[in-house]
């Protein structure tokens, strides 16, 4: 493989390499609004907020990814008349949407493995339903959901490539173009770069996210990092080894 036309090639990358991420960061901040939208919604005790709810989620996680980029990018103007005027925004909305529905059961479990007791407690002392979410079932419910949250955010990651089928420029995208150069007997080493650069894009969100995991249980309490031979906070209230 000659990676000298990769070197020479690189200033092109950069373009989508920011479209790349872009298309992450956008999607991944409207998955998360969705996901806690849903996973409270599907969390309630009443029916009628519940059901869409639950509607909205198994359609979005029923139906393929794919077609749904296709129809934000190219349905909907001729259904709907919702024109985007850029596809990369019709890309950002299907996969925020499609991820959001995924990771809402995510965040609806954390909520239930809340402790009952602490929402009791937290009703003894005459919390409103705001200030229970807020003050107890969050900050609880919020550590348990990285780990998870960040296995989604880097098969966001990789998902974003799919916006390429709809005639966004992203890394994927140009790789094809650049090696398919002369015949595309040259993608190999463009597609063996971009396979790198993928990998250190997910390093770094998992990176990210174990840092935010650390603070999030210490402010807790719980140590996320322990040193071997000593106990935890939790582990030592538990009276366990």
């Amino acid at each position: 493989m000659d990676f000298r036309e990769v070197v020479d090639s690189l200033p092109r990358y950069a373009e989508p390499l920011l479209v790349t991420v872009q298309v992450t960061l956008a999607s991944a901040a409207l998955a998360l609004v969705v996901a806690f939208a849903l996973g409270l919604m599907t969390s309630s005790k009443h029916l009628a907020v519940r059901t869409p709810a639950r509607v909205f989620v198994e359609f979005f996680r029923g139906s393929s990814v794919v077609v749904q980029l296709f129809w934000f990018a190219f349905a909907m103007p001729v259904v709907l008349g919702i024109q985007f005027d850029y596809a990369i925004v019709a890309g950002i909305i299907a996969l925020g949407l499609n991820y959001g529905a995924y990771c809402s059961e995510v965040v609806r479990g954390a909520i239930a493995a809340v402790p009952k007791g602490q929402l009791e407690a937290s009703l003894a002392v005459n919390f409103t339903p705001f200030q229970r979410l807020r003050l107890v079932v969050l900050p609880q419910a919020w550590p348990e959901m990285i780990p998870s949250l960040c296995a989604f955010a880097i098969m966001l990651l990789k998902a974003s490539a799919l916006v390429s089928l709809i005639s966004v420029t992203d890394l994927t995208a140009m790789a094809g173009l650049i090696g398919g150069q002369g015949g595309g007997v040259n993608q190999l080493p463009h597609y063996a770069l971009i396979l790198v650069v993928y990998f250190i894009l997910a390093w770094g969100i998992w990176t990210g996210m174990r840092a935010l995991e650390r603070k999030a249980k210490r402010g807790l309490g719980v140590d996320a990092k322990p040193v071997k031979g000593r106990l935890t906070p939790a582990v030592a209230e538990r009276g366990l080894l």
